[in-house]
């Protein structure tokens, strides 16, 4: 569901091909300069036969001075870092899967050896993963016609220096339709982080089941949040139905019926 690749041991990897954007400046930390001003400006950087190489060549400016780095994945033009616009389409999940990486601690060169730069990224959204079951009313598995998370924003404001997400409080809030990562078990998508998040919706035949979660449903950036969900109720059967043979009741002899 996201555009970097598991490893044998389960971490996260870059894929042959994949890109990244590049940007440094001098300077403070955490303050990053106008476009015009900075050492890097969005260079491409491609993972080519294990190594990353940028279009155009980055340069450092000199040796004397400490060049801090943001890497941002998928490739973005940004031009400022505290307030970098971001926008969920569930329908991209590769591209809705923003990484960041930013090396805070600042490097410096010596012109005698081979100096790297080391990025190490991290998932700044959030991402919600729903399994199902069902309770027996519906006689088996059911299908799924789709499954929702209520009230939920789709856009925000990023701070690539802090990988802070802010969601506005008048921001829009629509019922965000979940990807099927198998059909009427398991959905799973990328989502924004962000609070006031109560309700998840499966629709089934036409009918809407609705869980309502006493709080809300935490979106941590950078974390997943799994919601195990019983579709349904059980049915009501009966089990042994009879009758009753007719029991003998009262028995009342010599009665006489005469007229008035």
């Amino acid at each position: 569901m996201t555009r970097v690749a598991t490893d044998a041991n389960g971490g996260q990897t870059f894929e042959e091909g994949d890109e990244i954007s590049v940007y440094a400046w001098i300077g403070a930390p955490t303050v990053a300069p106008e476009t015009s001003e900075r050492v890097v400006n969005n260079a491409i950087n491609k993972l080519t036969n294990g190594s990353w190489v940028s279009t155009p060549q980055m340069l450092w400016k000199n040796n004397r001075d400490k060049h801090y780095f943001i890497g941002v994945y998928p490739t973005a033009a940004i031009s400022d870092f505290t307030a970098g616009e971001y926008k969920l389409d569930v329908t991209k999940q590769e591209d809705s899967d923003l990484l960041v990486a930013v090396n805070k601690d600042g490097i410096s060169y010596n012109a005698d050896e081979q100096q790297t730069v080391p990025l190490a990224f991290t998932h700044v959204m959030s991402k919600v993963i729903v399994n199902i079951q069902y309770r027996n009313q519906f006689g088996g598995k059911p299908t799924v016609e789709s499954l929702v998370v209520k009230n939920a924003a789709s856009d925000a404001s990023v701070n690539l220096l802090t990988k802070t997400v802010t969601v506005a409080t008048d921001a829009a809030r629509t019922d965000i339709s979940i990807p099927v990562i198998k059909e009427n078990e398991k959905y799973e998508s990328i989502m924004i982080p962000q609070s006031g998040i109560t309700k998840i919706a499966v629709n089934i035949n036409g009918k809407q089941y609705v869980y309502t979660h006493p709080t809300d449903i935490k979106l941590e950036g950078g974390k997943y949040t799994v919601v195990n969900l019983i579709v349904g109720r059980d049915e009501i059967t009966l089990g042994n139905v009879s009758i009753a043979d007719w029991g003998e009741g009262e028995n009342i002899n010599g009665g006489e019926a005469q007229t008035d």
